[in-house]
């Protein structure tokens, strides 16, 4: 079983977890394949499900309705719903919650939460709850990164999904070793969850 890392509570940065972790960043693109290439298609059932989840979002989002983390709720539980998460053989498990802090151009504190779950021991899920929607996935990078050096198999593979339900990234961690894959944006005129699904999709059948 993952162990819960009370480290996590003052890894703030890619070069903290890197040096004590002992781990490296792998810029090459042929690191980090897997979300890339032939990808599972998806249904016109879950495409359509998919536009839907995006024009909520934008609905709630021009009136300012998204605070305390609620694009959460609009955009992650479906989407994990989608991609069969909370059914068998799954388990989802939550770890020690992690508070964070930004103070911004005019010393306003905004005020977030990481929590992370997980689906198997080779799959994160990492979610970034904050008090605007702005609040960046970059700041999870690093704790996301911690949990999953507890992997208790090193040598496979461990990926990982942060997202703060509007911006979305994938992790892979191996062999001390880790790569980032693009962002994915509720605000690009594609609807780019549609990726963010195909990535998940292929991603539980790997682990």
């Amino acid at each position: 079983m993952t162990q819960s890392l009370a480290i996590t509570d003052y890894v703030d940065s890619l070069a903290e977890v890197e040096t004590r972790f002992d781990l490296s960043h792998q810029a090459s693109p042929g690191f980090f394949t897997e979300w890339l290439g032939d990808l599972p298609a998806l249904t016109v059932a879950e495409q359509q499900r998919l536009d839907l989840i995006k024009q909520r979002y934008l609905y709630h989002r021009q009136y300012g309705h998204l605070l305390e983390g609620g694009v959460n709720f609009i955009v992650i539980a479906p989407l994990l719903e989608l991609a069969g998460f909370y059914d068998a053989p799954f388990r989802l498990r939550s770890e020690a919650s992690v508070r964070i802090a930004i103070a911004d151009r005019d010393d306003t504190v905004y005020q977030g939460r990481i929590d992370s779950l997980v689906v198997q021991e080779h799959l994160w899920i990492v979610l970034v709850e904050a008090k605007r929607t702005s609040f960046s996935i970059d700041v999870a990078l690093p704790q996301a990164l911690a949990y999953m050096s507890a992997n208790p198999a090193p040598n496979r593979p461990t990926f990982g999904l942060v997202s703060n339900g509007a911006y979305s990234m994938f992790i892979k961690l191996d062999r001390q070793r880790y790569g980032f894959s693009d962002d994915f944006s509720l605000n690009r005129q594609r609807n780019e969850l549609c990726s963010v699904l195909q990535i998940l999709n292929h991603l539980k059948h790997l682990t």
